[in-house]
């Protein structure tokens, strides 16, 4: 029998050398043996690692397999890590009923209509920092100077959070969301931002302002639907959730263009094509790349296996959206490709509540800086010597220079 046959691999898996911006091979290779396939946790737990597109949509659909945090069978990825499980108690780790109620508080806020009402304000983001990263001449750090700083400013703004303490916060999240970090680091770093945030809306309680902690504040918290904690752990989602995941999309995004000249040829040349490059892109990248843990809390079936109730379920995003049942050569970067089945934001009532903003910023940075700066490449062309965040929640670089 094969390794993978005879055997659970450990999980998360580990991608390769030299390709570290690909999926690890072997999540491929358990996706064409068979649909479900039995992984190693850090604990020695095994989990059902679910790696098939049409299967992960029809999983994230069906209401016996949970996404309580509180659940003692839930799945984590590192020991230090089951140290988040309070920062996580919000509403994406709640099932309905309780969690339809809590997304609602937060669904007229992120309705496309709504988000498109801050392009101006996002292109006005998006101009100054190129400003600013222009003036201070080439080369750059494209992370530091562009990619981290645009959706920490966007998702500030939106949430009153000010600006000035972004280095706290993301130096709190980069050890809270680090499958390297000691349930004691992660325990201090978590007790430091949620200190920070209820401050920040025991003030606004005191002095609300126009913004969305404001009103969590006063229409949802005042009346009794929620309580100050869950304001706090809403505060905290958001905050993490709203910087990470778009920084490392969009210093990915313009990696990728930048090692495929082809492809952002037909962009620069016909830019209607970018709100569709940006579907392929979160595909390509699925930048979510552990998954999407759940717990089954009834018996059921899976791509033809049989998941007992109580036991871990790991849905692969990264193994789903380069499904080659669903996209033809999977790996290939198209930004002519019909991508929109992808799963990068989940799917499901579990689905980013946040993917309208994503977009809207994603879109804005690949057309201001095809625009802005036609000569933008890379100061190195070679993969090897790019630091990736292999070991963080949400997959992406630490540095990305460029010049131009």
């Amino acid at each position: 029998m094969t390794e993978i046959e005879d055997m659970a691999p450990s999980y998360p898996l580990t991608r390769a050398a030299g390709c570290p911006l690909d999926p690890p091979p072997l999540l491929g290779e358990l996706r064409e043996r068979r649909a479900v396939s039995r992984v190693t946790l850090w604990d020695g737990r095994t989990a059902w690692l679910v790696t098939r597109l049409e299967d992960v949509r029809q999983a994230l659909r069906d209401p016996r397999l949970s996404a309580d945090v509180r659940h003692p069978s839930f799945p984590f990825f590192s020991e230090g890590q089951v140290a988040t499980r309070d920062m996580l108690e919000s509403f994406i780790r709640m099932d309905p009923p309780e969690h339809g109620r809590h997304r609602r508080m937060l669904v007229p806020e992120f309705r496309v209509k709504q988000v498109e009402s801050m392009r101006q304000g996002v292109q006005e983001t998006v101009d100054q920092l190129l400003d600013e990263m222009i003036a201070a001449g080439s080369p750059a750090d494209f992370v530091a100077a562009f990619a981290l700083p645009l959706p920490s400013l966007v998702i500030c703004q939106l949430l009153g959070v000010p600006y000035a303490d972004h280095d706290f916060f993301q130096r709190c999240c980069a050890v809270a969301f680090n499958r390297d970090s000691t349930s004691d680091e992660i325990h201090r770093s978590n007790e430091e931002l949620t200190e920070y945030l209820a401050g920040l809306v025991a003030a606004k309680a005191e002095h609300p302002g126009d913004d969305l902690l404001s009103r969590l504040v006063t229409n949802q918290e005042a009346p009794g639907h929620l309580t100050r904690r869950q304001v706090v752990n809403t505060g905290l989602l958001l905050l993490v959730g709203g910087h990470e995941t778009t920084a490392n999309m969009t210093a990915l995004s313009v990696l990728d263009l930048l090692r495929h000249p082809d492809q952002l040829e037909l962009l620069r040349h016909r830019p209607q094509l970018i709100p569709g490059a940006v579907e392929e892109l979160l595909r390509v990248h699925s930048v979510a790349h552990n998954g999407l843990p759940r717990v089954a809390v009834e018996d059921i079936e899976i791509g033809g296996a049989t998941v007992p109730a109580g036991d871990p379920v790991v849905l692969s995003v990264a193994a789903a959206n380069h499904d080659p049942r669903v996209f033809d050569d999977p790996g290939r970067l198209d930004v002519e490709r019909a991508s929109r089945g992808h799963v990068a934001f989940g799917f499901g009532v579990h689905q980013c509540i946040g993917q309208p903003l994503a977009r809207l910023e994603l879109q804005v940075a690949l057309a201001t800086l095809l625009r802005r700066l036609p000569t933008l490449r890379l100061v190195d062309d070679s993969l090897e010597d790019l630091e990736c965040r292999h070991t963080r929640t949400i997959f992406g670089l630490h540095d990305l220079p460029v010049c131009w």
